[in-house]
Protein backbone atom coordinates (compact mmCIF):
# COMPACT_ATOMS: atom_id res chain seq x y z
CA UNK A 1 0.00 0.00 0.00
CA UNK A 2 1.58 3.21 -0.99
CA UNK A 3 1.55 6.38 1.84
CA UNK A 4 -1.01 7.88 -0.19
CA UNK A 5 -3.58 5.05 -0.05
CA UNK A 6 -3.01 5.26 3.57
CA UNK A 7 -4.08 8.87 3.21
CA UNK A 8 -7.00 11.11 3.44
CA UNK A 9 -6.85 14.12 1.24
CA UNK A 10 -9.19 17.30 1.81
CA UNK A 11 -9.57 19.50 -1.20
CA UNK A 12 -10.67 23.16 -0.79
CA UNK A 13 -11.27 25.06 -4.22
CA UNK A 14 -14.03 27.04 -5.77
CA UNK A 15 -16.74 25.75 -6.95
CA UNK A 16 -17.53 25.14 -10.27
CA UNK A 17 -18.37 28.03 -12.66
CA UNK A 18 -17.34 30.41 -10.11
CA UNK A 19 -13.60 30.92 -12.18
CA UNK A 20 -11.27 29.29 -14.51
CA UNK A 21 -10.15 27.57 -11.00
CA UNK A 22 -13.13 25.93 -10.11
CA UNK A 23 -13.11 24.65 -13.60
CA UNK A 24 -9.77 23.48 -13.43
CA UNK A 25 -10.35 21.92 -10.05
CA UNK A 26 -12.84 19.85 -11.39
CA UNK A 27 -10.99 17.24 -13.88
CA UNK A 28 -7.74 17.54 -11.84
CA UNK A 29 -9.54 16.25 -8.39
CA UNK A 30 -10.85 13.25 -10.94
CA UNK A 31 -7.72 12.75 -12.06
CA UNK A 32 -6.10 12.27 -8.13
CA UNK A 33 -8.80 11.28 -6.16
CA UNK A 34 -8.52 7.36 -6.74
CA UNK A 35 -4.96 7.69 -5.60
CA UNK A 36 -6.08 8.72 -2.00
CA UNK A 37 -7.72 6.32 0.94
CA UNK A 38 -9.95 8.82 1.53
CA UNK A 39 -10.96 12.13 -0.08
CA UNK A 40 -13.12 15.46 1.34
CA UNK A 41 -14.19 17.82 -1.26
CA UNK A 42 -15.02 21.36 -0.10
CA UNK A 43 -16.18 23.62 -2.60
CA UNK A 44 -16.37 27.61 -1.92
CA UNK A 45 -19.76 28.51 -3.97
CA UNK A 46 -19.56 32.15 -3.27
CA UNK A 47 -15.77 32.37 -4.46
CA UNK A 48 -15.26 36.50 -5.05
CA UNK A 49 -18.44 37.22 -3.13
CA UNK A 50 -17.97 36.08 0.61
CA UNK A 51 -19.20 37.47 3.58
CA UNK A 52 -17.37 37.10 6.96
CA UNK A 53 -19.99 34.78 8.42
CA UNK A 54 -19.17 32.66 5.46
CA UNK A 55 -15.41 32.73 5.52
CA UNK A 56 -15.33 31.72 8.96
CA UNK A 57 -17.79 28.82 8.36
CA UNK A 58 -15.71 27.67 5.59
CA UNK A 59 -12.57 27.73 7.79
CA UNK A 60 -14.15 25.92 10.78
CA UNK A 61 -15.76 23.01 7.98
CA UNK A 62 -11.89 22.56 6.38
CA UNK A 63 -10.82 22.33 10.09
CA UNK A 64 -13.34 19.79 11.35
CA UNK A 65 -12.53 17.46 7.94
CA UNK A 66 -8.91 17.93 8.27
CA UNK A 67 -8.98 16.64 12.15
CA UNK A 68 -11.81 13.94 11.91
CA UNK A 69 -9.83 11.17 12.57
CA UNK A 70 -6.42 10.15 12.91
CA UNK A 71 -5.60 8.95 9.75
CA UNK A 72 -2.51 10.71 7.78
CA UNK A 73 -3.74 14.14 6.39
CA UNK A 74 -3.22 16.08 3.04
CA UNK A 75 -5.13 19.13 2.94
CA UNK A 76 -4.68 20.73 -0.38
CA UNK A 77 -5.85 24.46 -1.36
CA UNK A 78 -6.48 25.74 -4.45
CA UNK A 79 -5.69 29.29 -4.15
CA UNK A 80 -6.01 32.72 -6.80
CA UNK A 81 -6.00 36.23 -6.19
CA UNK A 82 -9.61 36.60 -4.79
CA UNK A 83 -9.69 33.32 -2.77
CA UNK A 84 -10.53 34.46 0.49
CA UNK A 85 -11.75 31.12 2.01
CA UNK A 86 -9.32 29.59 0.79
CA UNK A 87 -6.48 31.40 2.51
CA UNK A 88 -7.84 32.25 5.65
CA UNK A 89 -8.92 27.95 5.77
CA UNK A 90 -5.46 27.31 5.11
CA UNK A 91 -3.69 29.93 7.58
CA UNK A 92 -6.22 28.70 10.83
CA UNK A 93 -4.73 25.09 10.17
CA UNK A 94 -1.93 23.81 12.43
CA UNK A 95 1.01 22.37 11.08
CA UNK A 96 0.83 19.31 12.89
CA UNK A 97 -2.61 18.23 12.39
CA UNK A 98 -1.85 17.97 8.54
CA UNK A 99 0.20 18.47 5.91
CA UNK A 100 -0.98 21.60 4.13
CA UNK A 101 -0.44 22.41 0.50
CA UNK A 102 -1.51 24.51 -1.94
CA UNK A 103 -1.27 25.48 -5.68
CA UNK A 104 -1.34 29.30 -5.99
CA UNK A 105 -2.69 30.34 -9.68
CA UNK A 106 -1.62 33.92 -9.68
CA UNK A 107 1.75 33.90 -8.07
CA UNK A 108 3.65 35.06 -6.23
CA UNK A 109 1.43 36.22 -3.38
CA UNK A 110 -1.24 32.90 -2.69
CA UNK A 111 -4.05 35.87 -2.35
CA UNK A 112 -4.01 39.61 -3.35
CA UNK A 113 -6.55 40.84 -1.52
CA UNK A 114 -7.10 38.89 1.38
CA UNK A 115 -9.60 41.23 3.19
CA UNK A 116 -12.01 41.58 -0.02
CA UNK A 117 -15.54 40.42 1.64
CA UNK A 118 -18.02 40.73 -0.39
CA UNK A 119 -19.08 44.38 1.41
CA UNK A 120 -15.57 45.63 0.57
CA UNK A 121 -15.62 44.79 -2.59
CA UNK A 122 -18.93 46.18 -3.68
CA UNK A 123 -16.92 49.35 -3.46
CA UNK A 124 -13.93 50.35 -5.64
CA UNK A 125 -12.52 53.06 -3.67
CA UNK A 126 -13.16 51.12 -0.16
CA UNK A 127 -11.29 47.81 -1.56
CA UNK A 128 -8.59 49.40 -2.83
CA UNK A 129 -7.86 52.26 0.01
CA UNK A 130 -7.84 48.70 2.44
CA UNK A 131 -5.63 47.16 0.49
CA UNK A 132 -2.86 48.99 -1.64
CA UNK A 133 -1.47 51.10 1.63
CA UNK A 134 -1.80 47.69 3.71
CA UNK A 135 0.40 45.65 1.25
CA UNK A 136 3.61 44.97 3.11
CA UNK A 137 1.39 44.19 6.20
CA UNK A 138 -0.47 41.19 4.18
CA UNK A 139 2.76 40.21 2.73
CA UNK A 140 4.49 39.79 6.14
CA UNK A 141 1.07 37.71 7.04
CA UNK A 142 1.24 35.54 3.80
CA UNK A 143 5.19 34.68 4.90
CA UNK A 144 4.19 33.53 7.88
CA UNK A 145 1.38 31.72 6.88
CA UNK A 146 3.68 29.90 3.83
CA UNK A 147 6.69 29.35 6.10
CA UNK A 148 7.83 25.71 5.86
CA UNK A 149 4.84 24.66 3.42
CA UNK A 150 5.14 23.40 -0.20
CA UNK A 151 3.38 25.75 -2.79
CA UNK A 152 2.99 24.71 -6.21
CA UNK A 153 2.70 27.00 -9.00
CA UNK A 154 2.13 25.89 -12.90
CA UNK A 155 5.17 27.64 -14.54
CA UNK A 156 8.71 27.45 -13.87
CA UNK A 157 9.02 31.45 -13.59
CA UNK A 158 5.76 31.66 -11.23
CA UNK A 159 7.85 29.00 -8.81
CA UNK A 160 10.77 31.87 -9.09
CA UNK A 161 8.47 34.30 -7.86
CA UNK A 162 7.23 32.40 -4.91
CA UNK A 163 10.68 31.93 -3.90
CA UNK A 164 11.70 35.52 -4.56
CA UNK A 165 8.43 36.87 -2.54
CA UNK A 166 8.54 34.11 0.20
CA UNK A 167 11.96 32.83 0.97
CA UNK A 168 10.75 30.33 3.88
CA UNK A 169 8.23 28.50 1.66
CA UNK A 170 9.12 25.89 -0.52
CA UNK A 171 7.62 26.01 -3.75
CA UNK A 172 7.43 23.10 -6.55
CA UNK A 173 7.21 23.93 -10.50
CA UNK A 174 4.40 22.09 -12.14
CA UNK A 175 2.47 22.27 -14.95
CA UNK A 176 -1.08 23.55 -15.44
CA UNK A 177 -2.93 19.93 -17.42
CA UNK A 178 -4.22 20.53 -21.08
CA UNK A 179 -7.67 18.94 -20.80
CA UNK A 180 -8.68 16.33 -23.58
CA UNK A 181 -11.14 17.68 -26.50
CA UNK A 182 -12.31 16.28 -30.05
CA UNK A 183 -10.38 16.61 -32.71
CA UNK A 184 -11.24 19.46 -34.93
CA UNK A 185 -10.08 19.80 -38.59
CA UNK A 186 -6.50 20.87 -39.81
CA UNK A 187 -5.28 24.65 -39.05
CA UNK A 188 -5.78 25.20 -43.26
CA UNK A 189 -9.38 23.22 -43.43
CA UNK A 190 -10.78 26.06 -41.10
CA UNK A 191 -12.39 29.28 -41.74
CA UNK A 192 -9.65 32.09 -42.23
CA UNK A 193 -10.24 33.69 -38.93
CA UNK A 194 -8.86 34.17 -35.05
CA UNK A 195 -10.31 34.36 -31.72
CA UNK A 196 -10.45 35.79 -28.29
CA UNK A 197 -11.79 33.56 -25.65
CA UNK A 198 -12.39 33.47 -22.00
CA UNK A 199 -14.01 35.23 -19.26
CA UNK A 200 -13.90 39.03 -19.51
CA UNK A 201 -12.34 41.24 -17.33
CA UNK A 202 -9.78 43.78 -16.20
CA UNK A 203 -6.01 42.74 -18.06
CA UNK A 204 -7.56 40.38 -20.49
CA UNK A 205 -7.48 41.87 -23.20
CA UNK A 206 -11.19 41.99 -24.60
CA UNK A 207 -10.87 45.66 -24.78
CA UNK A 208 -8.40 45.62 -27.17
CA UNK A 209 -10.42 44.14 -30.13
CA UNK A 210 -11.31 47.55 -31.88
CA UNK A 211 -7.38 48.43 -32.44
CA UNK A 212 -6.83 44.72 -33.45
CA UNK A 213 -9.74 44.99 -35.94
CA UNK A 214 -8.28 48.12 -37.24
CA UNK A 215 -4.90 46.26 -37.83
CA UNK A 216 -5.63 42.93 -38.99
CA UNK A 217 -6.51 42.44 -42.44
CA UNK A 218 -10.14 42.80 -43.25
CA UNK A 219 -10.36 39.26 -44.95
CA UNK A 220 -9.33 37.76 -41.58
CA UNK A 221 -12.72 37.59 -39.65
CA UNK A 222 -12.43 37.99 -35.55
CA UNK A 223 -14.26 35.63 -33.24
CA UNK A 224 -14.81 36.32 -29.41
CA UNK A 225 -16.51 33.60 -27.05
CA UNK A 226 -16.66 33.03 -23.43
CA UNK A 227 -18.21 34.37 -19.94
CA UNK A 228 -19.39 38.12 -20.20
CA UNK A 229 -18.25 38.65 -23.86
CA UNK A 230 -22.06 39.35 -24.78
CA UNK A 231 -21.78 42.94 -23.08
CA UNK A 232 -19.39 44.00 -24.60
CA UNK A 233 -19.98 46.72 -27.16
CA UNK A 234 -20.05 46.07 -30.67
CA UNK A 235 -17.21 46.41 -33.05
CA UNK A 236 -17.80 46.01 -37.02
CA UNK A 237 -16.61 43.26 -38.25
CA UNK A 238 -15.91 41.07 -34.82
CA UNK A 239 -18.71 38.46 -34.13
CA UNK A 240 -19.37 37.70 -30.29
CA UNK A 241 -20.85 34.79 -29.28
CA UNK A 242 -20.67 35.15 -25.18
CA UNK A 243 -20.25 32.00 -23.59
CA UNK A 244 -19.74 28.67 -25.20
CA UNK A 245 -19.68 25.01 -23.40
CA UNK A 246 -19.64 21.66 -25.08
CA UNK A 247 -20.61 21.31 -28.81
CA UNK A 248 -20.69 24.92 -29.14
CA UNK A 249 -17.31 25.43 -27.74
CA UNK A 250 -16.05 22.97 -30.50
CA UNK A 251 -17.32 24.63 -32.89
CA UNK A 252 -15.80 27.91 -31.64
CA UNK A 253 -12.38 26.51 -32.11
CA UNK A 254 -13.29 25.09 -35.28
CA UNK A 255 -13.49 28.30 -36.64
CA UNK A 256 -10.46 29.94 -35.60
CA UNK A 257 -7.09 29.26 -36.86
CA UNK A 258 -5.20 30.85 -34.37
CA UNK A 259 -5.93 32.16 -30.94
CA UNK A 260 -4.98 35.78 -29.62
CA UNK A 261 -4.23 36.63 -25.99
CA UNK A 262 -3.50 40.13 -25.23
CA UNK A 263 -2.83 39.40 -21.49
CA UNK A 264 -1.77 42.04 -19.54
CA UNK A 265 -0.59 40.91 -15.96
CA UNK A 266 1.17 43.93 -14.78
CA UNK A 267 -1.25 45.69 -12.47
CA UNK A 268 -0.94 48.04 -9.81
CA UNK A 269 -0.57 45.59 -6.87
CA UNK A 270 2.83 44.20 -8.82
CA UNK A 271 3.76 41.87 -11.35
CA UNK A 272 1.73 37.84 -11.52
CA UNK A 273 2.87 35.18 -13.10
CA UNK A 274 -0.31 32.77 -14.12
CA UNK A 275 -0.70 29.86 -16.14
CA UNK A 276 -3.24 30.19 -18.83
CA UNK A 277 -5.83 28.29 -18.62
CA UNK A 278 -7.38 29.57 -22.48
CA UNK A 279 -4.29 28.48 -23.56
CA UNK A 280 -4.36 25.38 -22.44
CA UNK A 281 -7.93 25.17 -23.70
CA UNK A 282 -6.74 26.16 -27.18
CA UNK A 283 -3.81 23.45 -27.19
CA UNK A 284 -6.54 21.40 -26.10
CA UNK A 285 -8.04 21.84 -29.77
CA UNK A 286 -4.54 21.53 -31.52
CA UNK A 287 -4.96 25.45 -32.08
CA UNK A 288 -2.16 27.79 -31.55
CA UNK A 289 -1.79 31.30 -29.98
CA UNK A 290 -0.35 34.27 -30.72
CA UNK A 291 -0.14 36.25 -27.18
CA UNK A 292 1.93 39.12 -25.41
CA UNK A 293 5.26 37.72 -23.95
CA UNK A 294 4.42 39.01 -20.46
CA UNK A 295 4.85 37.26 -17.28
CA UNK A 296 4.24 33.74 -17.38
CA UNK A 297 3.69 33.72 -21.39
CA UNK A 298 6.81 34.58 -22.21
CA UNK A 299 7.44 31.02 -21.11
CA UNK A 300 4.37 29.61 -23.22
CA UNK A 301 6.37 30.90 -26.43
CA UNK A 302 9.76 29.40 -25.87
CA UNK A 303 7.90 25.75 -25.28
CA UNK A 304 6.56 26.58 -28.43
CA UNK A 305 2.55 26.82 -29.90
CA UNK A 306 2.78 30.01 -29.26
CA UNK A 307 3.78 33.50 -31.33
CA UNK A 308 4.96 36.29 -28.89
CA UNK A 309 4.09 39.58 -29.52
CA UNK A 310 4.62 42.99 -27.36
CA UNK A 311 2.05 45.64 -28.87
CA UNK A 312 -1.40 45.20 -30.60
CA UNK A 313 0.33 46.10 -33.98
CA UNK A 314 2.66 43.33 -33.55
CA UNK A 315 0.42 40.69 -32.43
CA UNK A 316 -1.73 41.93 -35.88
CA UNK A 317 1.20 41.47 -37.58
CA UNK A 318 1.59 37.92 -36.64
CA UNK A 319 -2.05 37.24 -37.42
CA UNK A 320 -1.61 38.95 -40.86
CA UNK A 321 1.62 36.80 -41.41
CA UNK A 322 0.93 33.11 -40.18
CA UNK A 323 -2.95 32.79 -40.98
CA UNK A 324 -2.77 32.49 -44.50
CA UNK A 325 0.66 30.60 -44.33
CA UNK A 326 -0.51 26.95 -44.50
CA UNK A 327 3.20 25.34 -43.78
CA UNK A 328 3.60 27.82 -40.75
CA UNK A 329 0.39 27.10 -39.45
CA UNK A 330 1.02 22.96 -39.42
CA UNK A 331 4.85 23.62 -37.91
CA UNK A 332 2.66 25.58 -35.41
CA UNK A 333 0.08 22.82 -34.82
CA UNK A 334 3.04 20.07 -34.70
CA UNK A 335 4.34 21.97 -31.31
CA UNK A 336 0.73 22.28 -30.11
CA UNK A 337 0.96 18.78 -30.37
CA UNK A 338 3.98 18.53 -28.41
CA UNK A 339 3.17 20.51 -25.55
CA UNK A 340 -0.45 18.84 -25.41
CA UNK A 341 0.94 15.34 -24.86
CA UNK A 342 3.96 16.71 -22.44
CA UNK A 343 1.00 18.20 -20.08
CA UNK A 344 -1.45 15.51 -20.25
CA UNK A 345 -3.50 15.73 -17.15
CA UNK A 346 -2.25 12.53 -15.64
CA UNK A 347 1.56 14.24 -16.01
CA UNK A 348 0.70 16.86 -14.87
CA UNK A 349 -0.82 15.41 -11.64
CA UNK A 350 1.84 12.40 -11.07
CA UNK A 351 4.03 15.98 -10.25
CA UNK A 352 1.57 16.52 -6.77
CA UNK A 353 1.66 12.92 -6.16
CA UNK A 354 5.32 12.36 -6.04
CA UNK A 355 5.57 15.54 -4.09
CA UNK A 356 2.86 14.69 -1.59
CA UNK A 357 4.26 10.82 -1.52
CA UNK A 358 7.35 12.77 -0.26
CA UNK A 359 6.00 15.31 2.15
CA UNK A 360 4.31 11.71 3.57
CA UNK A 361 7.57 10.13 4.16
CA UNK A 362 9.54 13.09 5.37
CA UNK A 363 6.66 13.48 8.20
CA UNK A 364 6.26 9.85 9.20
CA UNK A 365 10.04 9.44 9.13
CA UNK A 366 10.09 12.47 11.76
CA UNK A 367 7.42 11.24 14.11
CA UNK A 368 9.39 7.99 13.99
CA UNK A 369 12.26 10.19 15.15
CA UNK A 370 14.43 8.73 11.98
CA UNK A 371 16.97 11.37 10.66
Amino acid sequence: MTPLERTRLVYVAPAAGRSGVGDYADDFLAEIRPHFGDVRDRRIDTEGAETVREVIDHCLAVRRLSTSDDRPTVVHFEQSSGSLSAFWAAASLSRRSAIVTATVHDPPHPVWWPLKTRSVGAHRLLHHTVHYPTRPVHTALQRRVTADRTLFALTNIGAQSIRDSYPRAHPVAARIYVPQRSPLPRLPERPLAVGLFGHVYGGKGFDLVTDLRRHIGPDIDIVVAGRGTEALPDVPGVRVLGEVNGRAEDAFFASVRLLLIPYRKHGAYGPSFPASSTITRAFAYRTPVVCFTEGALAETVGRGGAVGADTVIEMASVVNRVARDDERLTELADDVHRVAEADSLPRCAEGFLNSWSALLERRRGITAGLP
